[in-house]
């Protein structure tokens, strides 16, 4: 893979990652587009990368990263007189209201590394078809032009409990399917527990840290384990770098806008994208034209 290329393919990554057009898809069709060959390395490349990305919502939300809430989780005079179980059960709530932030990322992260686990063989497989992230783009744009419709009632408490933690950790999942988007999964999900669109979509990012630094260690893990795995990484360092760094910065300007488009305008601009971009790689496909001109 070359400079050129993984800046293309980097800039694709930064500007999708964090927008409801599924940001997988949009690699593996410019990949196609550019005739980069869909080598072990290139599918790990388009994970790794996307380490570039979510560090930019450490720098962007730093305050909610690094917020810890007040309190004792020791308190010798309200632990007084209290049984073994009720000491516990008093700790217990402490640690979880001090760490609520990391809890409610944990409890929707879990879904995703269950079933992403369980399923990885078949996600590797479908990150090769061009099709099938045409047709989940079709489908998603098509559903993105009512759910500010469907998704009409908000709650006045805009908090994450663990409920809706989860339930928007199952949706995740459907972002295995390239094309379906990891960012629109998620915040339709939080949608549907009647957050608001920037609480679900903040959501939506915060989660994104976890979910792909856990899919980044393991596509890293995996490559070095693999026959010259650690030489192909250390002749593709300079690739990973720049890779990295132009989707973080692109990735931050991305999410700006995201967040001021998402709150003024909804989901409606985002479908029509998605049906245009993907009906038209379905008719190229169809009539057997090659996507790729470089």
């Amino acid at each position: 893979m070359s400079i050129l290329h993984t800046i293309i393919i980097a800039i694709v990554e930064g500007l999708t990652e964090f927008l409801p057009v599924s940001s997988t898809g949009h690699m593996i069709i410019a990949q196609s587009i550019l005739g980069v060959q869909s080598t072990e390395f290139v599918k790990a490349f388009t994970v790794i990368i996307q380490l570039g990305a979510i560090l930019s919502v450490i720098v962007l939300y730093w305050q909610r990263f690094f917020k810890i809430n007040p309190g004792k989780i020791f308190d010798r005079e309200e632990l007084n007189g209290k049984s073994l179980a009720q000491t516990t059960v008093s700790v217990t709530k402490k640690i979880l209201y001090k760490y609520d932030f990391y809890w409610k990322l944990f409890i929707a992260f879990i879904p995703a590394a269950i079933i992403g686990v369980a399923f990885i063989h078949q996600i590797d497989n479908l990150l090769e078809n061009v099709l099938v992230v045409a047709v989940m783009l079709v489908l998603g744009g098509v559903l993105m032009l009512f759910v500010d419709q469907i998704f009409k009632k908000v709650d006045a408490d805009s908090s994450i409990k663990e409920r809706k933690a989860l339930f928007i950790g199952f949706a995740q999942c459907l972002a295995m399917i390239p094309g379906v988007s990891r960012s629109m999964a998620t915040i339709v999900g939080g949608m549907g527990q009647r957050l608001s669109r920037k609480s679900a979509a903040e959501f939506s990012f915060f989660l994104a840290v976890p979910t792909m630094f856990a899919a980044t260690a393991y596509k890293l893990a995996k490559l070095v384990m693999e026959p010259g795995g650690l030489d192909i990484l250390k002749d593709n360092l300079l690739v990973l770098l720049v890779g990295n760094l132009v989707a973080f910065v692109v990735a931050m300007a991305a999410i700006k806008f995201f967040i001021g488009f998402l709150t003024k305008h909804g989901f409606k601009a985002f479908g029509i994208y998605r049906i245009i971009v993907g009906g038209l790689i379905i008719v190229l496909l169809m009539s057997g034209y090659n996507l790729e001109i470089l």
